[in-house]
């Protein structure tokens, strides 16, 4: 039986977040403007024609843990394989400054932000995915940390993100912390995704009590327009 981590988006959009669904049958997406995140039931060909009735030509979009079998009409831009990280511990939250909770009027900072240093992920309604906190140094955002996926069980932690000039701080580990112990205090699990490459980020997380649950492939997909 497949684990309802496994196909994280799907899972997502046919429990928890089943209010932002756009589906077709056996194939679910994100609105675009709160994420970029496609999902299918199944990893076949079949789910080809279920698809283009909810991509747009032109549009890009990403699959988590299970994609279909790509054929003509669709550029797969990029595969690769991202570890996924569950943390069932609370995590020991650092010193530092106050974090603040992120609403609509910080709306503008956080595209800014996640725009600077991880851009195509954030978009202008992925605040409406959860709750997020930062910390402020004036008026600059100086980092961030929130909840994305959501399923039964299982809460995502993303949007982790620093500013340039404020990295080594300890900011993100510290907000990171906070999320997680929040996520917990609700009885969910928390989860995230890392790209490998990343190295910096996976120390962080595995510092704080995450561990790797599985490997999942990560497929960035652009559907061609039709003529």
């Amino acid at each position: 039986m497949t684990e309802p981590l496994d196909n994280p988006v799907w899972s997502s959009l046919t429990t928890q977040h089943a209010s932002f669904a756009i589906r077709n049958e056996g194939a679910v997406r994100y609105p675009p403007q709160v994420a970029p995140f496609v999902a299918v039931a199944k990893g076949d060909a079949d789910s080809i024609p279920q698809l283009q009735k909810i991509v747009n030509g032109g549009e890009s979009v990403y699959f988590v843990g299970v994609a279909p079998e790509f054929g003509k009409g669709w550029v797969v831009e990029h595969t690769g394989i991202i570890p996924q990280l569950v943390c069932p511990q609370r995590a020991a939250v650092r010193p530092g400054p106050e974090a603040v909770e992120l609403s609509e009027r910080n709306r503008s900072d956080m595209l800014a932000l996640t725009a600077l240093v991880f851009p195509g992920f954030f978009r202008a309604r992925t605040i409406e995915m959860g709750r997020y906190i930062g910390i402020y140094h004036g008026r600059v955002l100086a980092a961030m940390a929130g909840e994305r996926m959501r399923l039964d069980g299982y809460q995502e932690i993303s949007g982790v993100c620093t500013h340039p000039e404020f990295l080594g701080r300890g900011y993100a580990q510290r907000l990171v912390a906070m999320m997680t112990n929040s996520v917990l205090d609700r009885g969910v699990t928390p989860f995230l995704h890392v790209h490998r490459e990343n190295t910096r980020a996976l120390s962080l997380y595995e510092h704080l009590g995450y561990r790797v649950r599985a490997e999942l492939g990560l497929w960035s997909v652009t559907r061609e327009r039709t003529r």
